[in-house]
């Protein structure tokens, strides 16, 4: 979206209203929570990282 009354860089904060929910959800957005895969095969690995990190 461009508005010329805008300087190029300005931060700014946008809406967005709708006028009625979309119908074409089958699914609720929260039933994706915890769906994806993460970034650690094992929980222990995830162990590791956050032990580490927390040593630096």
């Amino acid at each position: 979206m461009c508005s010329p009354q805008l300087p190029t860089g300005v931060t700014v904060e946008m809406i967005v209203l709708l006028e009625s929910p979309p119908k074409h959800f089958e699914k609720p957005l929260t039933s994706f929570i915890g769906s994806a895969k993460g970034n650690f095969p094992t929980t222990q690995e995830v162990d590791n990282f956050i032990r580490q990190e927390r040593d630096k």
